[in-house]
This record gives structure tokens, sequence and C-alpha cells, in this order.
């Protein structure tokens, strides 16, 4: 656990709620350009956001009780993974964590979209693990007719991440050698076989892309449940949970994770950060006010639907209940601004500036850069295959 709290901007279309589009201004009509996307992850980065997540499914939209496209809502997105490697170069610190789909695509083709990223960002690359459980996505592969149980999904995510985890491992740091004199640009016996055989996926061979700064980008997964805890010890570095607003229920939610890390016997404390859903006004009537007019915009009241707590809060409460999460055990929070630019733009402009008055966060002209395990306050990822280190003077 680092010793300050971890601070994720989590970013989806034009924000969390589903009528925030119609508040969006001029941003509404740029959610499928890169400029859009640049902006808002850019203002991040120059504050010293640790991350923004980037959502992603194989769905366009959200659908509606007759399980069509919800028109009242944003509908078509883009790659969450091709938007990291587009904005990763007008950025300098922010971690870049896109969504990555488990389900239905290839564990070699997860490994080296993320890789790529995590080379592109010089060691800012994260991946958040998810797996997709509707028929509607299935029906676009048409290899499966999707509706899984989740037991089967999970145990399927697992074997995808185990695979790909080897595949990052496959190139060993210092495989590329450059030797001009005997002609070889790698030593072949630093790179290896996956060879994976299981239920669900049989990988064998090696990533084509060599081994990526951080080596094993940190994985992230959302833990709903004890079944989605359970898979997110399994395969994740780092985890999300949505507590309540009530600090018993915060409690409680933590707690799932850990004994979650017990019966699976792991001796590690995973970072759990908070999920929570912001509306941020100038005072606690004027947030309650916006809220209840995208509401009513929507039709539904969006505390009815989201899986996490909505607070339309201001800046000063809610660094009160991140100092409280910390307080609890919590490493952090992941933000859901509910409007996009509106509080996307008040976490970098209102909220990280009294975070650092706080003294919950360090001054980002004083905070060092470094790569997003770090970031996170997890050890760095040392390869399966690593040869053991000999002292100097030992015949090795």
């Amino acid at each position: 656990m680092t010793n300050r709290p971890v601070l994720v901007t989590a970013l989806q279309g034009a924000g969390w709620h589903p009528a925030a589009w119609r508040v969006a201004g001029p941003a509404a009509r740029r959610l499928s350009s890169l400029r859009h996307w640049r902006e808002v992850v850019v203002e991040q980065d120059r504050v010293g956001v640790d991350a923004v997540t980037v959502e992603d499914s194989f769905t366009a939209g959200p659908v509606d009780a007759r399980g069509d496209l919800d028109t009242a809502t944003v509908v078509g997105r883009l790659d969450a993974l091709l938007v990291a490697d587009a904005v990763a170069p007008a950025t300098r610190t922010v971690g870049l964590v896109p969504t990555v789909s488990v389900t239905h695509t290839e564990p070699f083709h997860v490994a080296t979209g993320l890789q790529t990223l995590d080379h592109v960002s010089l060691g800012r690359a994260g991946w958040r693990i998810q797996v997709s459980p509707t028929t509607r996505e299935a029906a676009l592969f048409g290899r499966r007719p999707g509706g899984d149980d989740a037991a089967s999904l999970f145990a399927e995510g697992r074997e995808v991440a185990e695979v790909v985890s080897r595949l990052w491992d496959s190139w060993d740091d210092d495989a590329i050698i450059r030797d001009v004199t005997t002609g070889r640009f790698i030593d072949r016996d630093r790179i290896h076989d996956t060879a994976f055989v299981g239920e669900h996926v049989s990988v064998h061979g090696a990533s084509i892309v060599p081994r990526s700064p951080q080596g094993r980008p940190p994985v992230l997964a959302l833990a709903h449940g004890a079944d989605a805890a359970a898979f997110a010890v399994d395969t994740a570095d780092v985890v999300l949970v949505t507590p309540g607003a009530a600090g018993l229920e915060a409690r409680s939610t933590l707690a799932l994770v850990r004994d979650a890390e017990q019966v699976a016997g792991s001796d590690l404390r995973r970072p759990v950060l908070a999920d929570l859903a912001v509306l941020i006004g100038s005072s606690s009537a004027e947030a309650a006010d916006d809220l209840a007019a995208l509401d009513a915009a929507a039709g539904t009241p969006f505390g009815s639907v989201s899986d996490a707590a909505v607070l339309a809060t201001t800046v000063a409460d809610l660094v009160e209940r991140i100092a409280d999460l910390r307080t609890l055990g919590y490493a952090g929070v992941r933000l859901r601004p509910l409007r996009i630019p509106a509080d996307s733009t008040a976490i970098a402009r209102q909220l990280v500036p009294a975070l650092v008055t706080a003294g919950l966060r360090a001054d980002v002209a004083s905070r060092p850069t470094a790569d997003l395990r770090t970031r996170f306050g997890i050890a760095p990822a040392v390869s399966r295959y690593a040869r053991p280190t000999v002292p100097q003077g030992v015949p090795a």
C-alpha cells in the first residue's frame, strides 16, 4: 500500500450518468474523436492523477427493457485499448488502464496489445480485466451461444489471465543482445514457450513483443460479490470494489476481498480501491439539484441503477470521504465522474489541489515519475523464467 491514497479517474463517454450527454455541450459532439479523449486524459495527467481507466464493452451501449439499444443514452464507443495507445504520447505520468475483456478474445492479442501500450507509454500501462456474459455480445462472434454462467466465465477468465501473464514473461529482459560480431539479434534461449493447456485455452509459443518496461502491467479487477472477489484475487494486482455510502458497508466490502485472499491462501494483501460515482458542485444543494435534473432527464434515478455509491457532493466532503476510506484500509479511490467534462474537470482542478492541501497527495511538481506498478504500491514484476542472481565471486 502506498503512503497516500491512490487516485484513479474512470472515464466513460460523456460521463457515467446516462443523461450526461445532454449537458456536455460541445464535448458531446466529439465523443468519437481523439480530441475529446486527449483533452480529458491530458487534464488528469497534468495534475498528477495516478491513472485513468477507460471503459469498454462489446455492446455499443446500454439496452432498454426490450433488449434494444437505449437511444436515450450515448450509443457507440471507441476501442479502449486503441484510445489508450493514441493518448499515450500526449501524456507524461498518468497510468493508462483500458478495459479489455477475456471473453471471446484471444489471450495472444490481449497480451501483445497491452505490452505494446506499456512500451508506447514507457511503463504506464494497466489492464482492467472483464468478462462478457451476455448473448448479445456472444452473437457478435458467433463461436458459442453465450449466456454462460458466472462460474464458467470466471474459470475461462482465470485461464486467459494466466496465459497473458506467461506471454508477458516469455521474453527475458535481456533477450535482445544485438551482437554484431556473431550476427545474433536475440538469444533464443532467453525466449520461452508459454506451454499452457487448460480446459478453455491452449497456447504454445511466445509473445511477439519483447518484454515491456513493467514486465507485467498491473491488472485491475472489479469485485461486486464473493465470486467476483475470488476471481479478482486470482487474477489481479489491484481490486476495485463498490462500497455503499455508510462506513459499516465500506468495512464489510473490504473484508470481502480480505476473506477471498485468505481462502485462496494468499499472503499478499492487494491494494483495494473504492469505486465512487461523483457529481461535484459548489455546494451540497447545487450538487443535489444538478443530479435531480439529470435523473429527471433520464426518467430514472441513477442511484437505482448504479452499482457504486452515488455522491452528489462538494470537494470538501469528498476529501473527507477519501480520508475516511483511507483510515478504514482502502488504498484509495476510483472516481466515476457523472458528467464529462464537468466532473472530470472538477476532479483535476479542485479535488486534487484540495487533497494536496489536506496532506493526502504530494504536489505534482515534487512527485517523481514512476511506472504504474510503483504508483499503485505493488512490487516489480519478476519473470517466472528469471535466472537466480549469483553473488560476485561465487561460481555459477
